[in-house]
């Protein structure tokens, strides 16, 4: 979210009387976890649990910032050049030590 949307909204709640701590505490009872009722099954407590689960992985996965389909595939090329310079100096120094390899520390 834009840094200037959430000033907006903030000064829309100022004016509407809503204060920060009114805020804060709307927040806290929002994130406390529900009372589970003592007469649930273990059976229907997990399924609540990972239903509840689902639901805020479902709204953190809202929250991320995907990128666009421009920087998937800047990303995956940059990815692709990296892995062939590092595969070319590893095959570069393979090529450079093997006699050294071979002659010193193989010889019997």
């Amino acid at each position: 979210m834009a840094r200037e949307t959430r000033r907006q909204r903030r000064d829309a709640r100022r004016a509407g009387g809503e204060g920060a701590a009114t805020h804060a505490r709307a927040r806290q009872q929002q994130i406390r976890p529900a009372a589970q009722a003592p007469n649930l099954q273990s059976g229907q407590r997990e399924s609540r649990q990972r239903g509840r689960f689902v639901r805020e992985s479902w709204g953190e996965l809202r929250k991320v910032d995907w990128p666009s389909r421009s920087q998937v595939i800047q990303g995956t090329i940059v990815v692709i050049i990296a892995c062939a310079l590092v595969g070319a100096f590893l095959w570069g120094a393979d090529q450079a030590l093997r006699p050294f390899v071979r002659d010193v520390l193989l010889r019997q």
